[in-house]
């Protein structure tokens, strides 16, 4: 069933909302973190040669091997998936809007309604 007119127009308002202040939905775009290209690839890269030497110390029995391609292919994966920080920071700060007044009280009439609704106002 679609959506009415009106209730488009809050769902629309609701979301823009939820994206300028909520900190959990944002916080990346707002610390200016991001994975890079870069580092998944040297990541990737780290981990097949990991496992490369994890085979190899498994087959040959080298346990010595097999610690240091597990530790490797560990490496690789913390390298792909931490994220970097740099120009993107000043970028977001900049071109970050600011918060309408209109917003505040948009939550407030929101939360007035909820607590309508559940009998607390």
């Amino acid at each position: 069933m679609p959506l009415s007119e009106q209730e488009q127009r809050l769902l629309d308002e609701m979301e823009r909302h939820l994206m300028h202040n909520d900190a959990d939905v944002v916080s990346a775009q707002r610390d200016g973190r991001s994975l890079s290209y870069r580092n998944i690839v040297y990541g990737t890269v780290l981990v097949l040669v990991g496992l490369g030497g994890l085979i190899a110390g498994v087959s040959i029995p080298l346990v010595v091997i097999g610690v240091i391609g597990f530790l490797v292919m560990l490496g690789g994966v913390v390298l792909a998936v931490t994220p970097t920080r740099g120009l993107a920071r000043t970028a977001t700060r900049r071109e970050q809007p600011s918060t309408p007044a209109s917003s505040s009280s948009f939550m407030d009439r929101m939360n007035d309604r909820w607590d309508k609704r559940r009998g607390e106002g």
